[in-house]
């Protein structure tokens, strides 16, 4: 055994996973969604196999995702996605952003342990043409006199995700890209920031790790980002207590209930808005099923799992989820209803191709009084109906996705409508 290995209880043993566990989800994430190829300068590595990625450089999806896309769990399917992870170890990183009209669109940054500690976009600096500094730890140099904010990040290793909201898969899905094709990112010098990193981890596999994989990553990874805030961490743990933390924190993670109950049904995943603090399950819980959410000032997600009468939302039952007049989501930008498969956390195929609803969506039908309702089932309800395609004969979830909610929705005192069995 080697000295600096930690002898403790089961019980401490699944603490420290869940304490470290969200560093260890990040590092996978880091994995999946970095890019193996530079535009100019080719492979990080040239075996395809390798785990060298390249970071401090954007890559975007063009289309929103779709069941075909399984990388993410709970994604959106409003925006898409413009994706980079900096490391802030040789120096600061300076993004440049384009004018972004008036659309909706921001730029979240996460620090290693999942905090969402700030922003770039229409909520926080607006839709001008900008040039953000973001340095780590320590940093001290001169701030160029065309930057026009400075954020200090308090590790190393940062996941920015960028999403810009797209009506369309056609004109405005085009002009989107061209918004994509001008974000930036460079050193102060002007140089292209881009760095070969080796990830470490095969970010496509999203099963339990094993106890090596996991000590390994989250060693790693601690070198670039100590706990936030003093946080004491019981690590490293002995080989034999972390293979046996790890299946039985994960898999509590998956069904454990839901915190911050609306009633109803509806529950709130994540109340966060720059740092988790001291909530270690809850950081948790969102780091393994809710990976990247937004603070809520950004965004929030009412989520339900269970109807009007508490049963789980089945696809092989009918639902129907109405707002009454005047009693809709109260939003400074958009909001819409997505549905998942319970068992993944992911989009399931339909024939409609249609896996949210909401205040843009084409065709939206209201009641004579101004009311909204929206059909959960698998099967087509026929016209006239607001129809949300549910998975045929399996669970599923939906997420109530609110950007930029308004003080009712932040204060708790919006009143949800319950999800009704027909």
């Amino acid at each position: 055994m080697s000295p600096d290995t930690h002898l403790v209880r089961p019980d401490a043993a699944e603490q420290a996973v869940i304490q470290t566990l969200p560093l260890f989800e990040m590092m996978r994430m880091r994995a999946a969604t970095t890019a193996r190829r530079h535009p100019q300068q080719g492979f990080a590595a040239p075996e395809r196999d390798s785990h060298w990625r390249w970071v401090n450089q954007f890559t975007h999806t063009h289309r929103r995702l779709g069941p075909q896309d399984k990388e993410v769990v709970s994604p959106n399917n409003d925006t898409v996605y413009s994706n980079a992870w900096l490391d802030l170890s040789e120096g600061p990183v300076l993004i440049e952003s384009p004018d972004m009209g008036d659309r909706y669109w921001t730029l979240g940054l996460l620090d290693a342990w999942t905090n969402p500690f700030a922003y770039v976009g229409r909520r926080t600096t607006g839709n001008r043409p900008q040039r953000t500094l973001v340095h780590g730890p320590g940093w001290q140099g001169r701030v160029p006199p065309e930057v026009t904010q400075v954020i200090a990040a308090p590790g190393h290793d940062v996941w920015l995700i960028g999403r810009i909201l797209v009506e369309d898969d056609g004109p405005d899905a085009q002009q989107v890209r061209r918004l994509q094709a001008a974000l930036r990112m460079q050193r102060l010098d002007g140089s292209d920031a881009a760095m070969r990193v080796d990830t470490g981890i095969d970010g496509r596999d999203t099963r339990v790790p094993d106890a090596a994989t996991y000590r390994r990553v989250v060693d790693a990874a601690l070198a670039g980002n100590p706990p936030p805030g003093g946080e004491a961490l019981a690590w490293p743990l002995a080989p034999e207590a972390l293979a046996a933390a790890l299946p039985v924190v994960y898999a509590h993670l998956r069904t454990a209930g839901q915190p911050h109950d609306l009633g109803g049904g509806w529950a709130i995943p994540v109340m966060v808005r720059t740092h988790w603090g001291d909530d270690w399950l809850t950081r948790a819980r969102i780091a393994r099923n809710f990976i990247g959410a937004l603070g809520m000032d950004e965004a929030m997600y009412p989520t339900a799992e269970v109807d009007a009468d508490g049963a789980v939302l089945d696809g092989a039952k009918r639902y129907e989820l109405r707002f009454a007049p005047g009693r809709g989501p109260q939003v400074g930008a958009f909001w819409s209803l997505t549905m998942y498969r319970r068992s993944d956390c992911l989009f399931v195929a339909n024939p409609i191709d249609r896996y949210s609803i909401g205040d843009r969506t084409p065709g939206l039908v209201h009641g004579p009084d101004g009311s909204l309702a929206i059909r959960l089932q698998a099967e087509d309800p026929g016209p006239g109906f607001n129809w949300l395609p549910a998975p045929p004969g399996e669970p599923f979830y939906v997420v109530l996705r609110l950007y930029q909610p308004q003080e009712a929705h932040l204060a708790l005192r919006f009143d949800y409508p319950p999800i009704r069995r027909l």
